[in-house]
């Protein structure tokens, strides 16, 4: 590993106007922190790393790097481009073991975060560093939210993420858990209770349904349920996904590590939304790829579907006849996530959208005085680079806005 980390750092050609760094959602200092690590400096190659996306570590396992960084390597014109990733990936995790993380003095002002996935956690740490009071809020009895109950361990070591929770109560954040803001109390008594900002960022964690006959017999699951806890499920040998993006994908790999032996995923239309590099890993872990069928009931045998015709646009325009049933002992479906909008509906002042997701301005400021919203929440399900953009400046806006008050 590190041999071929070392020997990938000394291909990057330094150059002077970094097209991979254009690709990087957070712009990450690419030429610059693997300068540092080749001159013997991994710390400050680290630093470099973490102070531009405290979630580096994360996103050096689960982005689309050949979509973005590694994409855009001029390596890769005419061969092979440099691994960013890999690189990326050793010294931000030597990085987060060797920090000593210490607490800011406080600059005597409280925010509440709310949410502990990509988005709380990158918020929480760039204000702890501010100097803020910053108390997390999560719903479960964990950190980490899609990227601990969403993000299979074969993608992402889970022990990555019991460090993030022990680097947060280092730096003084507290973390209260088993708690859902819109239960017990909601944002009106955040505020009474001398908070000077909140930023919610709870994610998508409901599903979407079909909403079509058969969808809550006993052998129906929906994808990010499964994802969750897929332990607590018996899905038999064979099994059917419905749906094409990265969590149809994650629980058919996550299905065949568990033993199921026939996974079929099944899409309305003629391509995949996942990226092609996971699409190509289900693939070779045995899952087959069925176009072009929709789905039209389910039974306790299966799913009927019907066969579909796409535009050039690869958007289904008609439904064919005849149905025919696909045999399987379960269902999962994942054709999309929504927001859990307990505390979006229940806060006065807070305005959402069509689709339920919190409305927002450039900064990350909602409709309600003091209360930011970040990540999926407000986008949807995105990437975790995505959620860290955007938290980035969230955080830097919480900062201006506290200050600014009388």
């Amino acid at each position: 590993m590190a041999h071929n980390v070392i020997t990938e750092a000394k291909r990057c050609l330094q150059c002077k106007n970094p097209l991979c760094k254009r690709g990087c959602p957070v712009s990450t200092p690419i030429p610059e922190f693997i300068s540092a690590f080749l001159n013997g400096d991994i710390l400050g190659a680290g630093k470099m790393l973490f102070d531009n996306n405290p979630l580096s570590v994360v996103c050096s396992l689960v982005c689309n790097h050949s979509g973005q960084c590694q994409g855009l390597c001029v390596k890769g014109i005419k061969g092979a481009p440099v691994e960013i990733s890999t690189i990326e990936n050793y010294i931000s995790d030597h990085y987060i073991d060797a920090l000593e993380a210490k607490k800011t003095p406080s600059n005597g002002h409280k925010v509440a975060v709310v949410g502990s996935g990509p988005a709380g956690i990158t918020i929480a740490i760039k204000l702890a560093e501010m100097g803020y009071e910053v108390t997390v809020f999560e719903s479960k009895s964990e950190i980490g939210g899609v990227l601990r109950y969403g993000i299979p361990y074969f993608r992402l070591p889970k022990d990555i993420l019991d460090k993030y929770k022990k680097l947060m109560l280092a730096m003084g954040i507290k973390i209260r858990f088993n708690l859902t803001i819109g239960k017990p109390f909601g944002i009106e008594e955040l505020f009474r209770d001398g908070f000077k900002a909140i930023s919610i960022g709870t994610g998508v964690a409901w599903p979407i349904n079909l909403n079509i006959k058969g969808e809550t017999l006993g052998n129906v699951h929906y994808g990010v349920h499964y994802l969750h806890s897929p332990e607590s499920f018996d899905l038999g040998k064979r099994i059917i996904v419905i749906g094409g993006g990265n969590v149809a994908i994650d629980v058919a790999r996550t299905a065949i590590r568990r033993g199921v032996k026939e996974v079929k995923i099944v899409l309305r239309s003629d391509r995949y939304s996942a990226t092609q590099e996971e699409a190509e890993y289900a693939k070779y872990d045995g899952a087959q790829f069925i176009y072009n069928k929709a789905p039209v009931e389910i039974t306790e045998n299966g799913v009927i579907f019907k066969n579909t015709v796409c535009d050039e646009n690869h958007k289904v325009v008609s439904v064919l006849e005849p149905a025919e049933l696909m045999e399987a002992d379960s269902v999962l479906i994942c054709v999309s996530q929504k927001p859990s909008n307990l505390i979006l509906t229940q806060t006065e002042g807070l305005e959402i959208n069509e689709r339920g997701l919190a409305k927002i301005n450039e900064d990350g400021a909602t409709t309600r005085p003091g209360v930011f919203a970040s990540g999926d929440v407000v986008k949807g399900a995105k990437t975790v680079v995505e959620a860290v953009q955007l938290s980035k400046r969230v955080a830097y806006a919480i900062d201006e806005y506290v200050k600014s008050l009388p």
